[in-house]
């Protein structure tokens, strides 16, 4: 005879692991936004028509915008959104740094072929909110599978 937890037992859990990834996730989007903030300024000068500074700056309000949503929107949305924005600043940090991909029209040759701490950190950062974007998704699938 296999014990099973009612749906009522779960509940309390699931809410637990649901808050936990919702912090987990806005906190590596934070600690993505900060160190491109702070790298910023660093990188103005890599520039064709927009610079690669410009290019963090955007990335960091994404990510700060993401994780607020993370945070304080309970819809599937918003965690979507944060896999976006992390995963979108994650394809990046790994294709420049193995592959030379020259300038993409206003976007300027980002090629850097080494690991710093700074960028060791924010690839580790996206990753986990990238996990725990997705672990929301599924998370929120299954509820919405056992609502209907």
């Amino acid at each position: 005879m296999k014990l099973r937890a009612s749906p009522v037992d779960a509940a309390p859990g699931r809410r637990i692991l649901t808050v936990a990834l919702r912090l987990i996730t806005a906190a590596a989007l934070a600690m993505d936004a900060y160190v491109h903030f702070d790298l910023a300024s660093t990188y103005d000068t890599v520039a064709d028509v927009i610079s690669q500074g410009t290019l963090f700056r955007v990335t960091a309000v994404l990510a700060v915008v993401a994780g607020l949503l993370v945070l304080l929107v309970n819809r599937v949305w918003a965690p979507a959104f944060a896999l976006l924005v992390a995963a979108g600043a994650l394809v990046p940090v790994l294709l420049y740094r193995y592959v030379d991909v020259g300038e993409l029209g206003p976007i300027p040759n980002m090629y850097e072929p080494v690991w710093y701490p700074d960028k060791t950190l924010t690839a580790v950062a996206e990753v986990v909110a990238v996990a725990g974007a997705a672990a929301l998704l599924v998370l929120a699938k299954r509820r919405s599978g056992r609502a209907a």
